[in-house]
C-alpha cells in the first residue's frame, strides 16, 4: 500500500524555491542523517535543532546511502519512503530532502543554512559542511546526544529478545 503524499519531502529544486520566497532574515537550520527507526534521541535532537532558528530542514539519507555507511547488510530497515513520512509527522521538521551520496556536503553547499546541526557523537570540527556553514557567516552546533538511545543498540536489543532496561 503506498504511504499518502508527504508535503514536506521535497526535492533540492523546489526547496530552493521556496527558499527564495523567505524574508533575509529567516534563520535556516540544517541536520542530516539516517534516522532508520525513529527513537526518542532523534525527537530531542531534532526539537533542540529547530530551536535554534526559524526552519528545520533534513537531509535524509537515501537508502543507498545508507547501506554504503556500513551499518549492517540489513540495514535501513525502513525505506527511504517510510523514513521521511515518519520525520514528517514531527512539528519541529518542515523540510526533508533525501540525499544519495555518502555524505550531504553536495546538499548542504545547495541549502546554505545559517546553522548547522549534528549529534554530540559529532565534534564541530568533523561535521561535515562546517567549512560551508562558517565562510558564509554561519555556526555549527554539536549537541547532547539524550544517553541511552541509538538505533544501533535499539536495533541490539530486539534480536536479543530484550527490552531496555531503566538506568
Amino acid at each position: 500500500m503506498a504511504l499518502p503524499a508527504n508535503p514536506k519531502l521535497m526535492s533540492i529544486r523546489t526547496f530552493l524555491k521556496k527558499k527564495a520566497e523567505l524574508p533575509p532574515s529567516h534563520r535556516l537550520v540544517f541536520t542530516n542523517g539516517c534516522f532508520d527507526i525513529l527513537h526518542p534521541g532523534h525527537v530531542d535532537l531534532l526539537a533542540r535543532a529547530r530551536a535554534l532558528g526559524d526552519s528545520l530542514v533534513l537531509g535524509l539519507n537515501s537508502d543507498e546511502s545508507v547501506k554504503r555507511l556500513g551499518k549492517g547488510d540489513d540495514r535501513p530497515l525502513n525505506t527511504q519512503e517510510e523514513r521521511a513520512f515518519v520525520l514528517a509527522g514531527l512539528a519541529c521538521v518542515d523540510c526533508i530532502i533525501v540525499f544519495h551520496e555518502s555524505t550531504p556536503l553536495e546538499l548542504i553547499k545547495a541549502v546554505r543554512p545559517q546553522v548547522l546541526v549534528k549529534g554530540g557523537d559529532w565534534t564541530p570540527e568533523a561535521i561535515v559542511g562546517r567549512e560551508v556553514v562558517e565562510q558564509s557567516g554561519g555556526v555549527v552546533r554539536s549537541l547532547p546526544l539524550l544517553p541511552g538511545y541509538s538505533t544501533t543498540g535499539f536495533v541490539a536489543r530486539i534480536r536479543k529478545g530484550g527490552v531496555k532496561e531503566e538506568g
